[in-house]
């Protein structure tokens, strides 16, 4: 991204980006260089402008959530890296229709907890997540068997060029931690469905998954979660467990000595930390077990 990409910018979103803005601030793991410039999109004729700019332009975008999945680079990403709040991160339970509608932003907290306020059911199991809706399509994010396209009933997207579209759920390709979406949208709505329940049943369900959620991953330190996807009937944790990785440590990341599929910041990690340690376990599992990992979590920049 260049100088006349800034000033271009600047005069089309104004107040809502930022140019050279740390990634770490936006990543659960904390770690990463700076994105050239950061947008945020509060509502959809805005995000159409933005992004319309950077496809004429060919300027790489990327969607920031929580950044509950993401290590990105120590060197940053040049391109224009994308928030999305306001309108675009709301949240309505239309009970009568047996439906919650969420803006692509919207936090999973919110959606719980207004499942929680209106008294319905079928989206506990995502609770405690750290996602939004949008990139809990992206990932298929799930929990307890079950899974975001299973309780997905339709999808909005803006596409590069900034069309909006709608899909049905249904139609689209769901799978073990991804969706094919057309390559370059960006979430920006998605419809669950919820069913009648009371506030109680509802809040006692979120309770629990929290519950196990807090018993099963490590606390109090930077992470992402599980780094390693599952192979086909086996566990990634178990696998580096057995191992001998629990409690690895290169600079600043070490792999939880609760988790083994979780790489915690100690302190002052870097993002080249993360990714070392990532490499020497894939490496090591590969040389004890003859399987090789993939990694879960997505890789910008590296």
């Amino acid at each position: 991204m260049d100088d006349r990409h800034r000033r271009e910018l600047a005069a089309i979103a104004g107040p809502d980006i930022r140019f050279d803005r740390p990634l770490r601030l936006y990543t659960t793991f904390r770690v990463g260089g700076n994105a050239a410039a950061f947008f945020r999109a509060r509502r959809l004729e805005d995000l159409q402008r933005v992004l319309s700019y950077a496809a004429a332009e060919a300027l790489s975008v990327l969607v920031v959530g929580k950044g509950s999945n993401m290590i990105v680079s120590d060197r940053g990403f040049d391109g224009l890296a994308v928030r999305l709040l306001g309108e675009l991160s709301r949240v309505e339970v239309r009970a009568e229709a047996g439906r919650l509608e969420a803006g692509g932003g919207a936090t999973i907290r919110r959606m719980t907890d207004a499942c929680v306020c209106h008294g319905m059911g079928g989206l506990e199991f995502l609770a405690g997540i750290p996602g939004t809706a949008g990139g809990a399509v992206a990932m298929n994010a799930g929990a307890h068997g079950r899974t975001t396209g299973e309780a997905a009933e339709s999808v909005q997207w803006m596409t590069r060029n900034g069309h909006v579209e709608e899909c049905p759920a249904q139609d689209l390709t769901f799978g073990y931690r991804e969706c094919r979406l057309p390559e370059g949208v960006v979430v920006t709505g998605v419809r669950f469905r919820v069913r009648r329940d009371t506030a109680d049943g509802v809040s006692r369900r979120v309770d629990e998954h929290l519950a196990m959620r807090r018993r099963a991953l490590p606390r109090g330190e930077p992470s992402a979660g599980s780094v390693f996807r599952n192979p086909e009937g086996d566990s990634a944790g178990r696998l580096l467990e057995a191992a001998g990785l629990k409690g690895r440590r290169v600079g600043g990341a070490m792999i939880s000595r609760e988790h083994a599929n979780v790489i915690v910041n100690t302190g002052g990690a870097t993002a080249e930390d993360i990714l070392v340690l990532m490499r020497t376990a894939r490496e090591e599992v590969r040389r004890t077990a003859g399987i090789q990992l993939e990694a879960e979590v997505r890789l910008v920049g590296c």
